[in-house]
């Protein structure tokens, strides 16, 4: 009795209220997932291509071949690899900074579910003890007052069956914004940016961010993570730039 009530209410709410893309607004088709984005916006999200670096995904332009970047040779990061969704542009661009600066938090559903089916698709299965997202400095929480990374680890860590771990991380010092600035820069503005705050019994973990650009955050937060016994760290991006 109830279940049809239900699906009586829920028939009633889509006729009056019908599900649009949550990023361009179009209407979807009867029976998609409220939750998703049109088949148009998807279509200007597919798949990080070959051509990029094995372990931090770093785009290659023209090649069709996957291996360690100048970066990863040179400076070889605490992580283990790096699952990108995306190339950050077109669309995703614009939902990554809609949620981030116009308080879109809504997109961070489609956007997680995005990043899951790039981890489904991994060649290697990866189970994670739990799920960091890269924290902000409380200011800026403040300031923003969600954490954008926490949102889209939430529709992650429930197809995954894991738990999210918002404590063992933290941010401690108040860094000006990466944006502009070199790749050495970058990474004197992140230094000791982070710390362990406790102790966990997690030894594997997943790092998810919003995007990755020079992979500074990332890096500085996973050698914290590697220096307190932990025994891999995974990183999970929606857009690689």
């Amino acid at each position: 009795m109830w279940t049809n009530l239900r699906r009586a209410l829920s028939a009633g709410v889509d006729l009056f209220l019908p599900p649009a893309c949550l990023l361009c607004g179009q209407l979807l088709p009867p029976g998609c997932d409220p939750q998703a984005f049109c088949a148009e916006c998807q279509a200007t999200m597919p798949p990080l291509g070959n051509s990029h670096c094995s372990c931090c995904c770093q785009p290659f332009p023209g090649t069709s071949s996957q291996h360690l970047c100048a970066t990863c040779l040179q400076r070889p990061p605490a992580f283990s690899i790096v699952h990108a969704a995306c190339s950050y542009q077109e669309r995703v661009k614009d939902a990554i900074h809609q949620l981030k600066y116009r308080n879109q938090v809504n997109l961070a559903q489609p956007l997680g579910k995005l990043l899951g089916k790039a981890l489904d698709s991994a060649e290697v299965s990866f189970k994670p003890d739990c799920i960091i997202p890269v924290p902000l400095h409380p200011c800026r929480l403040k300031k923003r007052g969600y954490n954008q990374a926490l949102e889209i680890s939430r529709p992650l860590a429930k197809k995954m069956q894991v738990p999210i771990d918002t404590t063992l991380l933290q941010r401690t010092l108040k860094t000006p914004p990466q944006q502009g600035l070199t790749a050495a820069e970058r990474r004197s503005n992140l230094r000791n940016a982070f710390i362990v705050t406790t102790t966990t019994s997690a030894r594997n973990i997943l790092l998810v961010d919003d995007v990755m650009t020079t992979g500074e955050t990332v890096r500085e937060c996973c050698r914290v993570l590697m220096k307190n016994k932990i025994a891999e760290v995974q990183v999970a991006v929606i857009g690689r730039a």
